[in-house]
């Protein structure tokens, strides 16, 4: 089974844990920290906190920009806990529905802004960059937070900025399946002195230290901590960052050529000013092809191919319907088309061939 993204682990990367797993310390140790200045230092911003998920970076810059009794706009097509972590900061999540692209539709945000919206929160779908410049305007001009869920971008530019870089926080994952990884884990990413210290203080307990073993604690936090063998995979991995995402732009850039004009299905093009991670490769059915739909991915699955959905909206889950306002007809009609399909470093271009020669042989007997 050739899955839609995977880990790449060397030699390198088992000796890096290796040596931490030999140290000292093994958590809160050097290893985090310095996670954390290379990935300041490559991300081009002035503060990085890692955590033990990009989960808790969510529910920690939410904390730190103080979401609790708000409106905080967002999209309904990502991985869930974008939203969940609004509702554990006692935020209401409105939705505002997506482009073809999968990214939240710029032009329709300000007529769901009200006096209550503390935030935009959008997401870099498949690891292509939001409309960065338009968020920025909207968010300035009405006086609201801009804060980019980046999990899939990690390495991504927007205008040959790196993406990190560009809203108040960002977010990344370093999940197994993300272009980099530390097992599980996060960062946020700010050149906002105050979201960092705020967010470094949810993340461990509130606690401040002041000299050898007096401490205080100045609000109630959690422990989001990352360890340090997690960490030092984390530094392994970010060396190779680039690389990997030039195998998967290159694997990519074959799919585009392969697919193109394709009569059953499209397929999602990125435009010159902005970088993707390409963390996901995403095929879009015509829709005489939705009903299809559970055929054609399991046809695809007993071929070999780990293809997957992305995603559910959030809005359609049960949790979340009472929180639609209006109809989000873009959203349910990219679920009812997307299907992800295998695009990842650990592909060779034979890898990719063979892949497309299934797509293609399932789709002509369609």
């Amino acid at each position: 089974m050739n899955p839609y993204s995977r880990q790449s682990i060397n030699q390198d990367d088992i000796q890096a844990v290796i040596e931490a797993l030999q140290s000292d310390l093994i958590t809160q140790g050097k290893q985090v920290e310095a996670f954390e200045q290379e990935l300041a230092q490559y991300l081009g911003v002035k503060y990085a906190l890692v955590f033990n998920s990009a989960t808790s970076a969510l529910f920690s810059v939410y904390r730190a920009i103080g979401v609790q009794d708000c409106e905080v706009i967002t999209t309904p097509l990502s991985f869930v806990a974008t939203s969940n972590m609004l509702l554990e900061n006692g935020a209401r999540p409105v939705f505002c529905d997506i482009k073809i692209d999968g990214n939240i539709d710029e032009k329709k945000i300000p007529s769901l802004i009200t006096s209550k919206t503390k935030a935009i929160v959008s997401v870099d779908y498949a690891g292509k960059s939001v409309e960065v410049e338009e968020i920025q305007r909207i968010a300035k001009d009405y006086g609201v937070m801009f804060i980019s869920d980046s999990s899939h971008s990690m390495g991504g530019e927007y205008r040959g900025k790196k993406i990190g870089n560009l809203a108040d926080a960002s977010v990344f994952s370093f999940h197994a399946l993300k272009p980099i990884t530390t097992g599980e884990g996060g960062a946020l990413a700010t050149n906002c002195e105050e979201i960092y210290q705020k967010a470094r203080l949810v993340r461990s307990h509130g606690v401040i230290k002041k000299a050898l073993w007096n401490s205080d604690v100045l609000q109630s936090g959690f422990n989001f901590r990352m360890n340090d063998f997690s960490a030092s995979l984390g530094r392994s991995q970010l060396k190779r960052l680039d690389l990997f995402i030039a195998q998967r732009e290159k694997i990519a850039q074959y799919y585009d050529q392969i697919f193109a004009n394709h009569p059953c299905f499209d397929i999602l093009l990125i435009p010159s000013h902005i970088k993707s991670s390409r963390h996901l490769y995403p095929i879009f059915l015509k829709q005489k092809y939705w009903c299809a739909k559970e055929s054609i991915f399991s046809l695809m699955q007993k071929s070999g191919l780990g293809v997957q959905v992305h995603y559910k909206p959030i809005h359609l889950l049960s949790l979340y319907r009472p929180f639609v306002q209006s109809p989000l007809y873009n959203t349910e009609r990219f679920y009812n088309a997307e299907i992800s399909i295998p695009c990842h470093q650990m592909m060779s271009m034979e890898d990719a061939q063979k892949t497309a020669e299934v797509i293609l042989e399932i789709f002509s007997k369609i």
